[in-house]
């Protein structure tokens, strides 16, 4: 009989793992309807309101540990949304990669997930009681998203500033960055949180905080309208010509098209028009620049004007994704090598070793894979304004628009978006393009692939642009650069030192607790 009662009672013991789990579902939809304020979206009012109760049932969670599965949970539905574009480069090439698709959302939205839930369990454990836990949850944050930056060669994608891009709030990154942006989003969404009284209206015992971050927002909004007001210089005397080919990438490298698309470049950088430079996208043909010496005068005669594009190269067993600059007649008179790789895309790690076992990257057409340049750089090219190279990837760098040894005049980048699909990775790259002008003062000048081409002034406002899908050009002047901006010369140190004292602060909080509660005990 006991037996028959235990045999009985074993699925119970699996009921509160299925409550457990079942609990998670609204922190997983919270996250994912935050993910609404990035781009193509860009709902960022959704954003606040869904991660200000987010951050309410994470800070209200009885453990460390529960405080950690809720943040894992809406991490993921942020990462899941925000990178769904991930599942595109393995359909490229469906009947190859396409089961690969699936798991590389999973694993990306799990380990986005821990950047939030890892944090989150460190600071509950500093900050037991819930305001100084909310307090310590926030700064945790802040300091993950900048940390995302960095470790693992860094990923700051899908930041939370990343919803302001496009409003005047995006403006105060010229202060205080991509990070600033960060802060003022969980800031304003754990105010509520933070200031919760107890009563018998939740919605009255959360004003406080609802009026505090609406003021916040408020105050942000109009520092960014006063920058915004502010007039740009007039636009440089230099004309440009921003050709897009749109090369599908399931075609690009197909021996028969790729003939049509370069004849396609050729022909749009030849159309009547006046023009000093003309730019043509990252690995813009099929060949690689030691192979192009006789097809150099043809591609200069078509341009009328020196040429940048993007192009591979080799160099003894090495090869590059490059910026190479041809001047009139077809020599090369400037080459930028990439250096900031995509690991797995365009580098494996311990690729050498990997390379003997026919293991190679993921999007590189040469070789196992690229080797990376010696790091930012700026190039001057004759009669023509310095210039900052970034290809694709590179430029969701902040860090590598800061310590050059000359400030360049624009931002150059040069991108092959085609790989992320149409549904919103090239909008969200875009935007972070936008984010870099802003933080940096300097106009940016995007050529893409299959789109979004465009030319981005010193505000970060996009003068002109080509849509996704279509061929066509761009004739533009170089918009005017501001003068150097506050986030240049400091970085993000600011905000990283704030949100590590707001940090010691919530923690600090616990030891006075405990002190005064032993105090009392030994009167």
């Amino acid at each position: 009989m006991s037996a028959i009662r235990r045999a009985h009672r074993l699925p119970l013991a699996d009921v509160p793992r299925r409550r457990s789990l079942i609990h998670l579902l609204p922190d997983l939809v919270l996250g994912a309807l935050a993910a609404l304020g990035l781009a193509p979206f860009s709902i960022w009012g959704i954003t606040l309101v869904t991660l200000s109760l987010l951050i309410w049932r994470i800070s209200r969670a009885g453990t460390a540990g529960a405080s950690f599965r809720h943040a894992l949970a809406g991490g993921v539905g942020w990462f899941a949304l925000a990178l769904v574009w991930i599942v595109e480069p393995f359909l490229v090439e469906p009947e190859i990669y396409g089961w690969m698709a699936p798991f590389a959302l999973i694993l990306m939205a799990l380990g986005g997930g821990l950047f939030w839930a890892l944090p989150v369990w460190i600071a509950s454990r500093l900050c037991p009681a819930p305001r100084a836990r909310t307090m310590g949850i926030v700064s945790a944050l802040i300091l993950s998203d900048w940390l995302r930056g960095w470790i693992f060669t860094g990923l700051p994608w899908a930041l939370t500033g990343h919803v302001w891009i496009g409003t005047p709030i995006a403006q105060t990154a010229a202060w205080t960055g991509a990070i600033g942006l960060s802060a003022l989003t969980l800031i304003a969404a754990a105010l509520p949180a933070l200031l919760w009284r107890s009563s018998g209206n939740p919605v009255i015992g959360a004003l406080p905080g609802v009026v505090l971050s609406i003021l916040l927002v408020g105050s942000g909004w109009a520092a960014g309208l006063a920058r915004q007001a502010q007039p740009l210089p007039p636009d440089t005397g230099l004309r440009l010509r921003i050709v897009q080919p749109n090369a599908e990438q399931r075609l690009k490298w197909d021996p028969e098209w790729s003939g049509v698309f370069f004849r396609r470049l050729l022909d749009l950088s030849a159309e009547p028009g006046p023009r000093d430079l003309v730019i043509w996208p990252e690995t813009a043909v099929n060949f690689l620049l030691n192979d192009a010496g006789d097809i150099l005068p043809a591609m200069s005669r078509a341009a009328d004007a020196p040429l940048v594009m993007g192009i591979q190269r080799q160099e003894g067993s090495r090869y590059y994704n490059s910026l190479a600059a041809v001047a009139p007649g077809g020599e090369v008179i400037s080459i930028y090598d990439k250096f900031h790789l995509v690991p797995f895309g365009e580098y494996v790690p311990w690729g050498d070793e990997l390379a003997r076992l026919g293991i190679g990257a993921f999007a590189a057409q040469q070789g196992n894979g690229y080797s990376a340049g010696p790091g930012p750089q700026v190039t001057t090219l004759p009669g023509l304004p310095a210039f900052q190279p970034l290809i694709c990837y590179e430029a969701i760098f902040p860090q590598h628009m800061r310590g050059l040894d000359n400030r360049p005049g624009w931002l150059l980048q040069i991108t092959n978006d085609g790989w992320f699909g149409k549904f919103s990775g090239p909008y969200q790259h875009l935007a972070q393009a936008r984010l870099r002008a802003i933080e940096t003062g300097l106009p940016l000048i995007r050529a893409a692939n299959t789109g979004v081409s465009a030319v981005i002034d010193a505000h970060g406002d996009i003068r002109q642009s080509l849509p996704l899908g279509e061929s066509g050009k761009i004739d533009a002047k170089l918009p005017g650069a501001l003068p150097p901006t506050r986030w240049a010369s400091w970085g993000p140190a600011p905000v990283v030192l704030l949100a590590l004292i707001l940090l010691t602060a919530a923690a600090a909080s616990r030891f006075a607790r405990s002190r005064r509660n032993g105090g009392a005990g030994r009167e």
